[in-house]
This record gives C-alpha cells, structure tokens and sequence, in this order.
C-alpha cells in the first residue's frame, strides 16, 4: 500500500527529471557531445531559484533567473570547446567544477531550506495532484516550444551541425556558435528543472546534481527504447524522454520500498545505464542475421 501511495509522488519527481533529460537530449542527441555540466548546472539552477525566492523574489522571476544562470553555465562550456578547442566532455567537467564552488557562495552553506509554508511554490510534496498538473504544462510548453523552434532555419542548422559538422560548415553554418548556442539552451532547460525540483523537495543542496548524468540518460535511454520503433516524431522521442524519467522514477521508487540497500541504488542506475548503452552493440556483434543468398549482386 505504502508503495501505490509514493507512486504519484514519483511520478512527478519522475516528469520533472524528465524536463532535465529533456535538455540533454539537446546534446546528447540533437548536437552529438557528450556533456556533462548537467551535474553542475542542475544544482545551479535549485541555488539560484532557492535563494531568489528565500531573498523575497517572485517564484517566476526566481524560475527565469534559474534559467539563465543555466544558459550562462552552457556558455561556459561551450567556449571552452570551440574556443580553447577543449573536447566537450572535459569542457564539461571544468564548468562543472567551476560551478561547485559557484553555487556553494550563491547558497552560502551546504544547504538551503525552501519549506512550501513559508514560500508561494509551483510544486510541492504537499500537494502532489496538483504539482502533477503544473510539471506537466511545463512538459507540453517545452516540447511545443522546441518543436516549433528546431523547425526553424537556425534550429535546423543546430541539427545539421549535430548530424555532419564538416557538411554543415561547407553549407555556411557557423558551428562554433551552433554548438555553444545548443549547449546554453540545453543547460538552461536542466537548470529550469533544478528550480522545479527546488520547490518540489523543498530545499537546494549542493550534493543534489550528483548523478544528474546518469539519470538524465536512463531516460532518454528507457524513452528511445520504448518509442523508437513507433515513430521519428521529434515529439513522440521528447515525450518518450519524459516517460522514460517517470518510469525510472517509479522503478527508483518501487526498489526503495522492497527494502533495497539505498547505498547502493546510483551503482544499480549506473549499471542499468551501461546495459541499455550496449544494447545496440551486443545485438549488432551477436544477433546479426546472416545474408541470404541473393542478397549481394555478382559484380
């Protein structure tokens, strides 16, 4: 019973993963980089949000400023790749390094207490139906904004950039400003989610980005597993991004209440993350059908 009542509660903390593994998609997906300040930038974006609100801003204000402290943090990044010509996941780690001790001085101490009585919140443990209702309008406004936006000149060269970079740049695309302009927004959209998931749990913490990686590509990973033979919509995979966080949250949720050791449930996410990485080579290497006959024309 204790289980089938911590499920909505999973739910949307699962949704609200999902708008971060949203924004990694952009590069793991959409740019082809491997990045990994969204362990900085997440705890980013609780800090500023946390802080805002607690210094008396409004919730949206703290929400946008979230956003853009995310789009600065991917900026970073991005001019440490094109730049100083730093591959993109080291680029990463350096931002977010940086951003460890950036978000230590923006909380002041190790922690910070956003108790939903004292603060006019979005989200909340408290009201767990309506906090559903709230992440998932930011879920269908985020994905109709990125649809409408990838459709568009720019947005196509940010995915040309992504699928031949040396094409891309002989059709005239800048693909140093591509890649940094991809980076920031990405960032920026894992960052919105570590403002909602301020409010939700009602704190920030500067542990509280660790492992945001691994989560983040569980669900693209679960998401495009599920979704991928119905449709190439790049809506149905963003939504698929979504659904693949809810049920990695509800599968975190379930092992936690079968009494599973918790020190060990990142090695066990870790562990789910590689298996559905090698997925694609193991059936490659080990379950290729064998030609026909006839297959190959004589030459």
């Amino acid at each position: 019973m204790g289980w089938l009542n911590a499920l909505p509660g999973a739910a949307v903390q699962g949704i609200i993963w999902g708008i971060m593994a949203i924004g990694l998609y952009i590069t793991y997906k959409v740019l082809d980089l491997a990045d990994l300040t969204v362990d900085g930038s997440i705890c980013t974006g609780m800090a500023v949000c946390a802080m805002m609100m607690i210094s008396g801003y409004n919730v949206w204000l703290a929400m946008l400023a979230a956003f853009a402290a995310g789009l600065a943090a991917g900026m970073i990044t991005g001019f440490f790749h094109t730049f100083f010509g730093i591959p993109a996941i080291l680029s990463g780690i350096l931002t977010q390094l940086i951003l460890w001790s950036v978000n230590l001085k923006i909380l002041g101490r190790a922690n910070q207490a956003l108790p939903a009585r004292n603060y006019n919140v979005l989200v909340t443990l408290q009201r767990v139906n309506e906090s559903m209702l709230v992440v998932l309008a930011f879920v269908v406004v985020i994905i109709a904004l990125l649809y409408w936006f990838f459709g568009t000149q720019f947005g196509a060269s940010i995915r040309a950039t992504g699928c031949n970079e040396p094409m891309a740049r002989a059709q005239g695309i800048n693909t140093q400003f591509t890649k940094v302009f991809g980076l920031a927004l990405s960032n920026g959209f894992v960052a919105l989610a570590g403002a909602l998931l301020a409010q939700y749990s009602g704190k920030a913490d500067i542990n509280d980005g660790r492992g945001a990686i691994v989560v983040g590509l569980a669900a693209i990973i679960i998401g495009e597993a599920i979704f991928s033979r119905i449709s190439s919509n790049f809506i149905v995979r963003l939504l698929g991004v979504v659904i693949g966080g809810i049920i990695y949250y509800a599968v975190y949720s379930t092992v936690i209440n079968l009494g599973f050791d918790t020190d060990l449930l990142k090695a066990l996410s870790a562990l789910v993350v590689a298996v559905f990485l090698g997925i694609p080579y193991l059936k490659r290497k080990y379950f290729k059908r064998p030609a026909k006959k006839g297959d190959r024309k004589n030459a």
